[in-house]
């Protein structure tokens, strides 16, 4: 398993340490339905083609927001599984700044040992919509960049 290219954030390393816990890949996935069922209500009128998650099986929806230099992600999909991903993710980023976000590798999945459970178009969501998170931080980077020079 080769190691992240840099230090994950504390909220993701809890949460990476947490799975490296669980051996069974059952109880990884319960762990993961967690994270869906954590996920607060997405509002039905955000479920629009802008924050739709493309190359998703499932329909996925994630929005994000900046308030006080720290990235809010909220998301929603239609399976159950994938919600717990977008849960997973949004859990493990809401409050970094976007640089921070912008320098993180989705490479962390494999720490967690859900890439050997996921199927091969679920793993694939899951750096879809970790990649479309990163877009919509990406805006929020450019401009806190441009504003300090």
């Amino acid at each position: 398993m080769p190691p992240a290219s840099q230090p994950l954030p504390a909220s993701l390393e809890r949460i990476v340490q947490r799975f490296q816990q669980i051996s069974e890949p059952r109880r990884r996935y319960e762990y993961l339905l967690c994270f869906a069922k954590r996920l607060p209500p997405f509002p039905d009128e955000q479920k629009v083609a802008a924050h739709r998650v493309s190359g998703c099986v499932s329909q996925v929806y994630v929005t994000a927001s900046l308030e006080h230099g720290k990235v809010s992600f909220q998301g929603d999909s239609d399976s159950q599984l994938t919600k717990g991903l977008v849960g997973l993710l949004a859990e493990g980023l809401n409050g970094l700044p976007p640089a921070e976000i912008m320098q993180l590798k989705p490479d962390f999945i494999q720490q967690t040992g859900l890439n050997v459970s996921l199927t091969p178009s679920r793993a694939n969501g899951f750096y879809n919509i970790f990649q479309t998170m990163q877009q919509k931080v990406l805006l929020y980077h450019l401009a806190e960049t441009y504003l300090r020079t």
